[in-house]
């Protein structure tokens, strides 16, 4: 399983960093847009991989470039279970770690315990005087890698930290209201940490051919950005290869990339076409549970002695995704879409769970334009000129 890549400011790290690619490419950018500003850099980097053959090429890049002391900053083993850089923070964090690749070997690390067992705080944190888990399901360790970074932000500088990490779509949804992958969500979102998530082409991997997510957060977002989250639309953007390299058929170019870049820096000035902002609560909602009231013989709804509504037990029931932005919240949701059919009903006392999840789809898909009356009724004419005659033909001869 892939790891780490971290920067220190100057620092950079890569918890799934593989041969070292993205740390390099990282560090040469930095340099390129501080000498492009007169300034000079110190950078150090960092990277976490698990795969022996990768940790070696990574590590070997380093003593070949001359950074035999950044070389011992390349840590072999599981980001997950064997942090490698345990009460560091770091200025720059990127990774693309493994989508959708069990992580049962890190539970067995750990003492062969179960994933509600997990007390590790990067992924077990108290929010809001509650013990939170942001633990997924054990089939997909990705969101556990945006944990980890998250624990590693800097909190006592001026540019604070930030992160970029390549993510399927899974994480976007994922999950039900109060488990972990909602719940990370939730942590994200409700604490402003979400800048942006750019939508890219599918096939954009040799491996895959999914779609794929670009998640942007940082601690120290700019005064226009507070309270809000930016989605791009990228999907479109790229170049065709020549050659196909497995599933990857084509690449993002410079050019793309400044385009994109050029989205996300005009932030709410962005062509609506390819870019959306909304404020945070749009990802939120209730979940609720419906119970059905007794009533008696007249219809009239019937309560304990205490006042409180008497379940109707065999009416079953029924849970509700109220989103946050619904006026009125979860009382006028229930009197104006389930009480005209149900009167009775009412929301299970303690029920209530918080959930966040984003769709793409929802705020960027175009359905097919239909074709008019007037454009089908003439190619049915155009076709019944062609044929005139035709029957007759095959009849008579």
């Amino acid at each position: 399983m892939a790891s780490l890549c971290c920067i220190k400011l100057d620092t950079a790290t890569d918890g799934a960093c593989g041969t070292g690619g993205m740390l390099t490419v990282a560090e040469s950018r930095i340099h390129q847009v501080a000498a492009e500003h007169g300034k000079q850099v110190s950078i150090l980097l960092y990277g976490q991989e698990n795969s022996d053959e990768t940790y070696a090429i990574a590590r070997s890049d380093m003593l070949v470039k001359g950074e035999g002391k950044q070389a011992n900053n390349i840590f072999f083993g599981s980001t997950i279970s064997n942090d490698g850089f345990p009460g560091q923070t770091f200025d720059f964090m990127l990774s693309n770690p493994p989508f959708g690749t069990p992580w049962k070997t890190d539970l067995k690390a750990w003492g062969d315990i179960k994933k509600d067992d997990i007390t590790d705080t990067r992924f077990r944190v108290q929010y809001q005087g509650h013990d939170f888990s942001l633990i997924p399901d054990v089939g997909d360790p990705q969101m556990l890698y945006l944990a980890n970074k998250l624990s590693k932000m800097k909190q006592d500088t001026a540019l604070g930290s930030r992160i970029v990490e390549v993510h399927n779509g899974s994480s976007l949804f994922t999950g039900k209201a109060g488990q972990g992958p909602s719940n990370l969500r939730q942590y994200i979102i409700e604490q402003d940490l979400l800048e942006a998530i750019v939508a890219l082409p599918e096939k954009m991997f040799y491996n895959t051919g999914i779609g794929t997510y670009l998640w942007v957060l940082t601690n120290r977002k700019e005064a226009r950005r507070k309270g809000k989250v930016q989605l791009i639309d990228a999907t479109s953007f790229k170049s065709p290869l020549r050659k196909n390299l497995g599933e990857k058929n084509c690449e993002i170019t410079p050019e793309v990339r400044r385009r994109i870049v050029e989205l996300l820096l005009a932030f709410d000035e962005a062509d609506p076409e390819y870019s959306k902002v909304f404020p945070n609560s749009e990802f939120g909602y209730w979940e609720v549970q419906v119970l059905q009231q007794q009533t008696d013989a007249t219809g009239a709804p019937l309560y304990d002695k205490k006042g409180n509504p008497i379940q109707d037990k065999s009416a079953g029931t029924d849970k509700e995704q109220i989103p946050f932005s619904y006026e009125g919240g979860i009382e006028a949701f229930l009197e104006n879409e389930v009480r005209p059919y149900s009167p009775h009903a009412y929301v299970k006392p303690g029920s209530e769970k918080i959930g966040y999840e984003l769709s793409f789809t929802k705020y960027f898909y175009q359905p097919v334009q239909l074709r008019t009356l007037e454009e089908i009724t003439a190619d049915i004419r155009a076709i019944e000129r062609e044929t005139d005659g035709m029957l007759d033909e095959i009849l008579g001869g």
